[in-house]
């Protein structure tokens, strides 16, 4: 088992998870890029490695239990347990339409990444989580998940109406909750991040922040002390309502 801590990002070859998977590994973490294509993933964890950063690629795909199990395997052999876990894949899916127009199907598109994927690639990997002295669960949320935010017809998300993704975020933190329900009084954590607007491919590089910028909240959850919060649903700015 090696001393330095592990960490787990999914969806690591590009994107917030790319540049959080780069900023824990400047810290001296060691980095596995999990990435549903094996070349892409590959791609990033040597350009990390160029850097120094002592990164190695693990094909993950977060819809498919036999893909996490088989990660999870690997992730004990090489190193025995798992510090951090970074739940960062994610879709926005096909559907653009009026919540009317929507279909279970439509839902179920972004549901299959965003929350069963959360929940496959976290049963897989908790119990290497528990055997880290300061397990770290990290996932990425949005603003857009917040019901309070979209309840509110002030707030800077009312004309926002994104029935599959939003609702994903908010099955999401309830996820996020759950879980840290039950690892109550463990030394494993589980919040939510919320990176903002980040240019990314969800929203064709339209956003005003840059991913490294987005990855700030996530390195910072991931890096919480033992009297960091656990439960929470945390942005730049603070705890953000659900």
């Amino acid at each position: 088992m090696t001393d330095e801590k592990i960490a787990l990002v999914t969806g690591a070859n590009k994107g917030i998870g790319f540049a959080a998977a780069r900023l824990l590994g400047e810290r001296g973490i060691v980095v596995v890029v999990g990435a549903r294509d094996e070349r892409l993933g590959k791609q990033a964890a040597d350009a990390l490695a160029a850097d120094g950063i002592a990164a190695s690629a693990l094909r993950l795909d977060v819809s498919d239990p036999a893909s996490a199990a088989e990660a999870a395997r690997e992730i004990e052999r090489l190193h025995g347990r798992l510090d951090i876990l970074v739940n960062n894949a994610g879709t926005a899916g096909g559907f653009t339409g009026a919540p009317s127009q929507a279909t279970a199907a439509d839902l179920r598109e972004v549901y299959e990444t965003n929350v069963f994927g959360v929940v496959t690639v976290t049963h897989a990997m908790l119990p290497l989580l528990r055997r880290s002295p300061a397990g770290r669960v990290v996932n990425l949320s949005s603003h857009v998940g917040s019901l309070t935010l979209n309840a509110d017809p002030g707030s800077p998300l009312a004309g926002v109406n994104m029935i599959a993704y939003q609702s994903s975020k908010t099955a999401l933190n309830a996820v996020t909750v759950a879980y840290a329900k039950e690892l109550r009084g463990t030394p494993v954590k589980v919040n939510a991040a919320l990176p903002g607007v980040v240019a990314t491919d969800i929203n064709h590089h339209r956003g005003h922040r840059t991913p490294a910028e987005g990855a700030e909240i996530v390195v910072r959850l991931a890096l919480l002390d033992e009297s960091g919060p656990s439960g929470a649903c945390l942005a730049d700015e603070g705890p953000v309502p659900w």
